[in-house]
This record gives C-alpha cells, sequence and structure tokens, in this order.
C-alpha cells in the first residue's frame, strides 16, 4: 500500500490526471465500481478519487449519474459495488439557501417531507447495494458566521436526526463539516463557480473528501491492516533504555516530552481494544523490556496488551518476517513505527509490503500521525470476535512454540483435542461473516468481498446456504474462522462453491479437509449430484492453488489465474 495522504493533499490536479491514466494502465485486477449521485456538480472527484484509491492498489472506476437526479440514479445504479451520494442542502430547491428565511412554516415542512419522503425511496432502492456512502446535510457552507440557528440550520438538524434514526446497515453518513473543517472553509468552497455552475466544492475539498472516506474502501477491497508493532526507545518512550536506564526514560504525564509519549501508548491500548494487534520489534535486551513493561510505573503498554515481543539484536527486518509468521499474516497486513531513518529506510526498502512510519522530529506531532494512520485498521464490520482477538492470537504463538517439541504433525495436531462446530445461516453472526470476506487473503480461494448487507440478502436468498465453523482446543477458542457460501440450482441437483475462506490464524491444523467433508456430505443430503468451484489466483492466495485437486475435484478449464472445478458426489 502507498501510504501518502498528505502528499496526495499537496499533489497537482494536473498531476493527478496524468498518473490515474498511468495506473489505470497498469492495475490488472478486476474492476470496483463506485457511482457517485448528486444535485451538484462534482465532476473533479472523479480523477482525484480514482488516484487516490489506484495509488492504493484498488482499480476503482467511477462513473457520475446525471446532475441533480439522485432518486432516479439509484435505481438506475443499484449494482454498483458502491455509491457515493452527494445530496447539497443548500439545491434541494433552487436559490433554497437565500429563499429559506422567507418561507412560511408550511412550505419548510412541505420541502422536509419531500426531501424525506426522496431519502426513503433512495435507501429502498439502494437497499441491495453493498456500500453506500451519503454525506450528512449541511448548513456550514452559507451559515457559518451565524451567532444562532437560522431555518437553514435547523432544516438540516432536522433532516440528519431522520437519517440517524433510519439508516440502513450498508450505509454510512459522511461528516462534510470535518471534511471541510481541516482545510478550511475558503479552501473547500468556491462560490464563483457555484453560482455560475452549481459546483460548490474545490479541487482540495475533494482531496480531503478521498483522504477521510478512503478507510470505507479499504475494508470493502480487503485491505484493512492487522497489527501495529511498534520501535520502543524514542518510540514508545524518551530516551534509550541501554544509555539512560530505566529510571531515566520519560513517559509520565508529568513531564512535556513524557506525556506525548504517554498519548501515544494510550491511543494504541484503545486502537488493542478495537482488535488491532500490538507488537513490539526493538534493537534491546528481552529482559530489559520486558522490566519495563512489567515494573515501570509509567508504562501502561502491558503485557496483556502486547500479542508478540521481538526485543533482541537481530535486525528489524528479520524480527517482522517473524513477526509475520508467528501471527500467520501478511506483511501487507503490517504497519511499523520507528523513530530512527536508518531503520525506517532499511525495512522500506527491503520489506515494500509493510507500511512504515516515522516518528515526528517535531514530537509534538507524532499523536497526529498516529490518530490519522488508525484509518488504515478500519473494519467496515464489527464482531465479537474482534475483542477477543488478542487473546486468539496470543494462544497462536503459544501454539507454534508447542509446535516445535513435535516431529510428527499428525502427532501434534493430535494433541491440540480440536473441537469444530457449524453454523448454518445464523443471523447472529453475519458481521463476523462479513468481516472474514473483507479481511481473509491467505486461505481464500475467490477472494470474494461482501458487506453485512450483502451477507444479509443472501441468507435471505433460498438459493444460498451459508455455512461457517468455529474452532476450540486446549489452548482457547479461535473463534468464528472458516465460511462456505453455496449457491444451489435445484432444477439440475446441482451447487457452486461461491466463497470457501479460513482465517490465518486457524492455517496448518488440517481444519480444512474436514470441513469440506462435512459439506459435501450435506450436499449429498440436498441431493446435489455436482458441484462446481472455483479458484481464482491472487498474490497472497498460492498456497490454496491445489486445494480443489486434493479434495478430488476434476478441472474442467484452466486459463490465465482462474481454474473451474467440478466434483461428482455420487461418484
Amino acid at each position: 500500500m502507498v501510504w501518502a495522504i498528505d502528499n496526495m493533499l499537496n499533489i497537482k490536479y494536473s498531476d493527478i490526471l496524468k498518473l490515474n491514466k498511468q495506473f489505470e494502465k497498469n492495475l490488472t485486477t478486476n474492476s470496483y465500481k463506485i457511482t457517485i449521485l448528486s444535485n451538484i456538480i462534482v465532476h473533479q472527484v472523479k480523477e482525484i478519487f480514482e488516484y487516490y484509491l489506484r495509488s492504493n492498489l484498488i482499480n476503482a472506476s467511477i462513473q457520475l449519474g446525471d446532475y441533480d437526479n439522485v432518486v432516479q440514479d439509484s435505481q438506475k445504479f443499484n449494482k454498483s459495488d458502491s455509491v457515493i451520494i452527494f445530496w447539497e442542502l443548500c439545491n434541494l430547491i433552487d436559490g433554497l439557501y437565500y429563499k429559506i428565511e422567507l418561507l412560511t412554516d408550511k412550505e419548510l415542512n412541505a420541502i422536509y417531507e419531500k426531501t424525506r419522503s426522496e431519502i426513503n425511496l433512495v435507501f429502498k432502492n439502494l437497499e441491495k447495494s453493498s456500500l453506500v456512502l451519503i454525506n450528512r446535510f449541511t448548513s456550514f457552507t452559507f451559515t457559518e458566521s451565524n451567532v444562532e440557528n437560522n431555518n437553514f440550520d435547523k432544516l438540516a438538524i432536522r433532516l440528519n436526526h431522520f437519517l440517524e434514526n433510519n439508516l440502513p446497515s450498508n450505509i454510512r453518513l459522511i461528516n462534510l463539516e470535518k471534511i471541510i473543517s481541516s482545510i478550511g472553509i475558503n479552501k473547500s468552497l468556491d462560490m464563483r463557480y457555484f453560482y455560475s455552475s452549481k459546483s460548490l466544492y474545490t479541487i482540495e475539498f475533494f482531496k480531503a473528501y478521498a483522504k477521510y472516506v478512503y478507510p470505507y474502501f479499504m475494508s470493502a477491497n480487503g485491505k484493512t491492516k492487522k497489527a501495529l508493532i511498534f520501535d520502543c526507545d524514542n518510540t514508545l518512550w524518551k530516551g534509550v533504555l541501554g544509555e539512560d536506564g530505566f529510571d531515566n526514560i520519560e513517559m509520565s504525564t508529568a513531564s512535556k516530552d513524557g506525556s506525548i509519549f504517554a498519548e501515544i501508548q494510550s491511543i494504541a491500548i484503545s486502537m488493542n481494544k478495537q482488535g488491532i494487534l500490538l507488537g513490539l520489534c526493538s534493537k534491546n535486551n528481552q529482559d530489559d523490556i520486558n522490566e519495563v513493561i512489567r515494573s515501570h510505573p509509567d508504562m501502561q503498554l502491558r503485557d496483556k496488551y502486547i500479542t508478540v515481543n521481538k526485543s533482541n539484536w537481530f535486525d528489524k527486518v528479520s524480527n517482522l518476517k517473524e513477526i509475520s509468521k508467528e501471527l500467520n499474516i501478511g506483511l501487507d497486513s503490517v504497519v511499523f513505527i520507528d523513530d530512527s531513518s536508518f531503520e525506517v529506510n532499511l525495512v522500506k526498502e527491503s520489506l515494500p509490503e509493510v507500511t512504515v512510519l516515522q516518528v515526528p522530529k517535531n514530537l509534538y506531532n507524532y499523536p497526529k500521525l498516529l490518530r490519522e494512520c488508525m484509518g488504515l485498521f478500519f473494519n467496515l464490520s464489527k464482531a465479537d470476535e474482534d475483542r477477543k482477538k488478542i487473546n486468539m492470537y496470543k494462544h497462536q504463538v503459544i501454539r507454534e512454540e508447542v509446535k516445535k517439541n513435535f516431529i510428527n504433525i499428525d502427532d501434534y495436531l493430535t494433541s491440540l483435542g480440536l473441537i469444530v462446530t457449524i453454523l448454518i445461516n445464523k443471523k447472529n453472526v453475519v458481521s463476523r461473516i462479513a468481516q472474514m470476506s473483507q479481511k481473509t487473503n491467505q486461505f481464500n480461494l475467490t477472494t470474494k468481498r461482501y458487506t453485512q448487507a450483502d451477507i444479509t440478502n443472501l441468507m435471505n436468498d433460498p438459493k444460498f446456504d451459508i455455512y461457517a465453523f468455529s474452532v476450540d482446543d486446549k489452548f482457547g477458542d479461535s473463534g468464528i474462522t472458516g465460511l462456505c457460501i453455496i449457491k444451489y440450482n435445484n432444477k439440475i441437483h446441482s451447487a457452486k462453491i461461491d466463497t470457501l475462506l479460513m482465517s490465518c490464524r486457524i492455517i496448518g491444523r488440517n481444519i480444512e479437509y474436514a470441513f469440506f467433508d462435512y459439506l459435501v456430505d450435506e450436499l449429498k443430503k440436498k441431493k446435489v449430484n455436482t458441484v462446481k468451484a472455483k479458484y481464482a489466483k491472487t498474490i497472497k492466495n498460492e498456497q490454496v492453488k491445489e486445494f480443489y485437486e486434493k479434495c478430488s475435484f476434476a478441472i474442467t478449464k484452466s486459463s490465465g489465474s482462474i481454474k473451474n472445478y467440478i466434483l461428482k458426489t455420487n461418484n
């Protein structure tokens, strides 16, 4: 991933146009289709947003609906992968922003009811869309200097209250006022073009908008980060432990610099409580680091928050590789923070998949940097497993250590005492199922991404069954970690495996074969004679390229990165 948020804000529009064309030629992944609906002119956002997503390896293709045709276009473009809606308060009726103080209460209520009715229609039209972003209504653009709320403000408040209380699960609200505030109202609006062509926002605003909303699209495309790894000296505290000593490193709220590191640790813990894995990668004596973690009175980041600790004298590139291996996650799921320019550049050059951040020279900018990087870890779907994830990964690290004591892998697997529980079309785990589809990359045969709305729609469709499973062993509960989505064609007694995936934290226990045997037995009970499947190669799922062959499927067609299969269950 390209971590270049601030650079993007500074790049010229002409350069964006040029680079966007280059990305379009170079990206070979499937196109991710986004439709933007609006009641104002927003054409400049297309190239800016495409460039921003493409620079982060999402092959975005954006189309614009017709001007001021939001309701009708919401029906026309409801098959898009994602929909963004700019529905501006100022243009609900022509000149509303200056006419509104002259309207009667009856006329104001009529505008509110008409807009509310249109919102309901749009929500209905887009109910099967995977992801919809709609901007909160704002009067800020025309009333920022008002001392008290006027009718324009009150209408915005009333409509936003309706939105907040009637928002479907597939639709997210975007706070435009935060975006405008981030760059200033004068940089956000161009009234000259608004009065001449209803083009309210500037290029700078659209850059800031892209920065603000991109975490939604990163998550929807399976690019969410999973682990935040810190150096220690001058990264978690001020000072060098080996030189300054235990008593002289600073992370106390009582000192100017120490308070900044205290804030960093607090932010990290809050991220950990949301399911983000925390780890250490530091050139230090392990015992010295452990003493700080367990005994220093100002240290907040205790053992219970740290999933993996690579404090030693090996190079950080090797240690980050080990962290990736122990956690069973890809290097592209790792964010690493260090204060040293040498270490930062070494990791960038050696492990380009890792997102690397450097502690700013002006220390007061450090908390801001960490808060900005939180978008890298954003998840569209929240699940109960998120709160348990830290212990699950800690158990995985223990499993890897115990595994080294066994010569025979079968003996090791037997020793685990595995228990697999199957869940069929369970709506109480929809969020976790969606989350797995968005985040699982290594053991994922087709790498299709689904939102909660998508999974709910599939569960309500009699042509589909959704099987999930949870895993427990003597070390602990790994949670819901596997998924298969099956589509039936009852007329010809056949089925198609739409999605088959398994979380990285249970790979290597042969659970996939037991699960697949169970699925075949279930399909036989449903009189299914033929099962079709597909493997779609990605840069991450090489390890499952022959999974279906190992499950006795026959290849029917193989071309490029796609292999199609068939299995006769009555053989």
